[in-house]
């Protein structure tokens, strides 16, 4: 087990692996090197920065960065020095960035692009920001140069005593981490993390996961989100080197020249995965994937076991298939995590019978975040795992999972009221998330706020159903609906790209995406998706009407959070016509 007190130890274990490569980041096309001495030079040139600025313990420091070698640096400094780090997702508008900034009262911002300074100079009236320094080269009015602010790291990269004393006047209940929460139903909260909390969590939530010295990940989920954050800091303290990538659309490529052992992504990565093997196989593959499959859903148990199946037609359909999918992750990864919303059942066997065994995990940012993961020793599939040892956890009457422990948040940033209403009044923190706890595995079904309630009374969970739909190849995102309603329906995001490719081999004019979708063929052919998923319903959650959107739900157009969350709020008002319409009828 890890031993750690703050974060600050963390930066320790960096630092003391000297000229060895802890990280990697992309420069001209090809990755270069950085050891923990260069790490650690970085981290105290920013410090002084820092100071220099007039920061202090306890101050806010903002950062929003695509994931590269500098946001670690800048993050291990603002701890180090005893302030608080405030991380932005790269995709929030102006208006969502000055928010952040005016209510968290950010003396100081790191951005990494010219993209990122023109939203904070939109962002409006900043009263308490005093300091700007930008990643990139360039003019940038009323900021600094990171490029200036580095230039004597080479003469501080010794692990000197000095500065080990430094780092140990940080204490365990001091404010590390404000983390605003992506707000799917309104303004974002700030939640307050403490070393403590932090630590104690990295301590307990890798045990199992047998992470070793030398292992490499590809970091490319963002920084900002605490998932990935939370494996960036557990990869370094158990001696792994990371590779930053910026842009999503290159990990393909990044796979392949990487070959990373260990393969952390929220579902829809892995469902992107399923969708592009299915999409892709036609004729005689078809035929061949469809075999494959068959055998390996035979050998399921033997995965899930985390044995490696034998005989003649599994080592054939390895070879033909599997082998090629696992090809796809880079060919050398041994540990496969899925995290920040249900992996669901349909995908979870499907990764089992190709030979891939995911870990899912649970929890939220609240707690820091890890509650429970599967692990080596103790996996079963559709479960989230077996609980941190940290950390307690109770179903109450209602369903809803509570917890207590640590690593959880200590309230929401000057919501004394927001938080209060998140306790039990014996101190436990309500998660929002429906679930059962059986033999000490976890099982999470749904969002306590999202079950839609039939006006005959019946509670249906959206995401199972959802994620039974978004297996198809031509989906991209769905919402269930029916609040209050006699019946289920569902709004369906198309793939457009697959859906185009369907068009043209079908003689489907495929020009207009709002013509393409309301062509008859092709509402026959989504018809049949939710046709097949009913066969797995019960009566009552059943999908009586559906409609296909000619739009791709997405971060940027407002219909998914940063973490890839639908927001039912906005996707219920953007679609209002439609709704009232479906019921109408």
């Amino acid at each position: 087990m890890l031993e750690l007190k703050t974060i600050n130890d963390v930066l320790l274990k960096v630092a003391e692996r000297g000229d060895a490569a802890v990280a990697f980041d992309q420069a001209n096309g090809s990755w270069k090197a950085i050891s923990g001495a260069e790490m650690l030079g970085r981290v105290r040139a920013v410090m002084q920065t820092l100071e220099r600025w007039g920061i202090r313990r306890g101050d806010r420091v903002a950062l929003v960065s695509e994931n590269r070698w500098e946001w670690p640096v800048v993050d291990f400094a603002v701890l180090a020095l005893g302030a608080v780090d405030v991380p932005l997702y790269q995709t929030l508008t102006p208006e969502q960035m000055g928010f952040i900034l005016r209510d968290s009262g950010t003396k100081a911002i790191f951005v990494s692009s010219r993209e990122q300074y023109e939203k904070l100079v939109q962002a409006g009236d900043l009263p308490e920001l005093e300091h700007v320094a930008v990643f990139d080269d360039g003019e940038f009015s009323g900021a600094e140069s990171f490029t200036e602010i580095l230039k004597p790291s080479t003469t501080l990269s010794a692990l000197t005593e000095e500065f080990r004393l430094q780092l140990a006047e940080i204490q365990p209940d001091e404010l590390a981490s404000i983390i605003y929460t992506s707000g799917t139903t309104g303004d974002p909260k700030g939640v307050m993390l403490t070393h403590r909390n932090l630590a104690e969590n990295l301590r307990y939530s890798t045990d199992g996961l047998r992470l070793q010295a030398g292992d490499t990940c590809i970091s490319f989920l963002p920084l900002s989100h605490a998932l990935a954050r939370h494996l960036d800091y557990a990869l370094y303290a158990n001696a792994a080197v990371i590779y930053y990538l910026a842009k999503f659309d290159q990990l393909p490529q990044a796979m392949k020249t990487v070959h990373p052992a260990i393969f952390l992504a929220v579902p829809r990565v892995f469902e992107k995965v399923r969708q592009a093997v299915e999409g892709k196989s036609e004729g005689l593959k078809k035929k061949i994937l469809v075999w494959a499959l068959g055998v390996g859903a035979k050998h399921r148990g033997e995965v899930a076991a985390g044995r490696k199946p034998g005989g003649l037609s599994y080592a054939i359909a390895d070879k033909l298939v599997f082998s090629k999918i696992r090809e796809a992750f880079g060919g050398q990864a041994k540990l496969f995590v899925s995290g920040g919303a249900p992996l669901g059942k349909e995908s979870s066997e499907w990764f089992l019978d190709v030979g891939i065994r995911v870990f899912e995990g649970y929890g939220l940012t609240e707690t820091s975040p890890v509650i429970s993961r599967n692990t080596y020793e103790g996996y079963r599939m559709g479960t989230v795992g077996t609980t941190l040892e940290n950390v307690e956890v109770r179903v109450a009457a209602d369903g809803e999972i509570e917890v207590r422990g640590d690593s959880i948040f200590t309230g929401y940033w000057k919501k004394e009221e927001a938080t209060r209403k998140e306790f039990t009044e014996d101190g436990w923190f309500k998660t929002g998330d429906i679930g059962t706890f059986e033999s000490g595995f976890l099982t999470i079904t749904d969002r306590k706020k999202e079950l839609l309630k039939t006006s005959g009374g019946k509670f249906v969970a959206p995401q199972p159903i959802e994620g039974k739909l978004k297996v198809d190849p031509l989906v991209n995102q769905v919402a269930l609906i029916g609040d209050n309603h006699k019946f289920v329906s569902v709004l369906i995001s198309p793939n457009l790209k697959a859906l185009e490719g369907w068009a043209q081999k079908n003689g489907v004019v495929a020009g207009d995406a709002e013509k393409l979708v309301a062509d008859p063929r092709v509402q026959k052919l989504f018809a049949g998706v939710v046709e097949k998923v009913n066969g797995s319903l019960a009566h009552f959650e059943s999908i009586k009407k559906f409609r296909v959107v000619p739009e791709e739900w997405n971060v940027d157009s407002g219909e998914l959070t940063p973490s890839m969350k639908l927001k039912r709020r906005v996707i219920n008002e953007k679609y209002q016509s439609i709704i009232k319409e479906i019921y109408a009828e």
